[in-house]
């Protein structure tokens, strides 16, 4: 069993609210390196012997369990390349677990691309669930860009709950789905910006399978001088239905930018975008501060409740 540092332990409290362990299937990358890891009796986890990243076998005896990829990074002026593959097979239920935080000290950049790839056999359901946070004291810039492939097979299910919590100077996120018969994709995105930050998400689905569905909810919160573009792109090519709906509350002098794309290509393509961007509730303020809050505590629990 490694042994974590104060840092180490102090993000992965941010990262994976429910609680990282030694035990199980698991692998804790720190600057670069497979820090620790283990598998068990239905997932086995493998370093890639070309390039950098692991390899996750879940076989279709896998039920109910979690798989946890942490990532922490606190040498100042590093750039973290990953590429993590994930084999689910046919039938499997399993929960993956990951995140990246990054503790910057120095002045120079800090940056982490997580390059993950999902092969989702037919009938399996899997839930992924991936925050990212920034922190530390340096003025060097905290980066993270992560790109999502997904490729679902039939009658599979995929939920993907990604959240940018706080710290992030940089991100820019590509999320690529593709989608068999009958596979059913559920998104959620929350991203909370301040200061100078700025995000840029990109999503595309191509829902090819007769009978597919896709459900895509984004929420941001833009404060401070910080920039957001959301770009969410459906696409239908068979028969099927997607609901993606895109929620901001702007603040301060942010800008956000909300870009849909909607495709169908098929008579039977039913695909519906909603977006909407406003600052905060006046009333909902108001009766706050009747409460006794501060306006910053007010707000503080509006923003909460809003992504949450």
């Amino acid at each position: 069993m490694a042994l974590l540092d104060k840092i180490t332990e102090k993000i992965l409290k941010q990262i994976d609210e429910s609680g990282f362990r030694q035990e199980g299937a698991f692998n804790l990358r720190h600057n670069g390196i497979a820090l620790c890891h283990g598998d068990s009796e239905h997932i086995k986890i493998k370093k890639k012997e070309d390039r950098p990243g692991i390899d996750v076998y879940i076989d279709s005896n896998t039920k109910g369990e979690q798989v946890h990829i942490p990532v922490v990074v606190d040498a100042s002026g590093m750039t973290d390349v990953v590429y993590n593959d994930f084999f689910v097979a046919e039938g499997a239920e399993v929960t993956i677990i990951a995140g990246c935080g990054i503790h910057n000290s120095g002045c120079n950049e800090s940056r982490h691309d997580g390059i993950h790839s999902f092969h989702v056999a037919k009938g399996a359901n899997v839930r992924y669930e991936e925050k990212h946070y920034g922190e530390g004291e340096g003025s060097g810039a905290r980066v993270l860009n992560p790109v999502t492939n997904i490729y679902m097979e039939e009658d599979s299910v995929f939920t993907l709950d990604t959240a940018q919590i706080k710290g992030v100077d940089s991100t820019q996120r590509e999320t690529n789905i593709s989608m068999g018969k009958g596979a059913k994709l559920y998104v959620v995105e929350k991203l909370m910006t301040h200061d100078n930050q700025s995000a840029v998400s990109n999503m595309e689905v191509q829902m090819n399978g007769e009978g597919s569905s896709a459900q895509i909810v984004s929420r941001s919160v833009a404060k401070g001088s910080s920039k957001q573009v959301f770009h969410p792109k459906a696409v239908g090519n068979a028969g099927c239905h997607a609901h993606v709906q895109c929620d901001s509350i702007i603040m301060d002098h942010a800008e956000v930018s909300s870009i849909p794309e909607i495709n169908a290509k098929h008579l039977d393509a039913a695909i519906i975008h909603e977006a909407a961007i406003g600052r905060i509730n006046d009333e909902q303020l108001v009766k706050l501060r009747t409460m006794g809050m501060t306006e910053e505590e007010a707000e503080s629990v509006i923003i909460d409740n809003f992504l949450n």
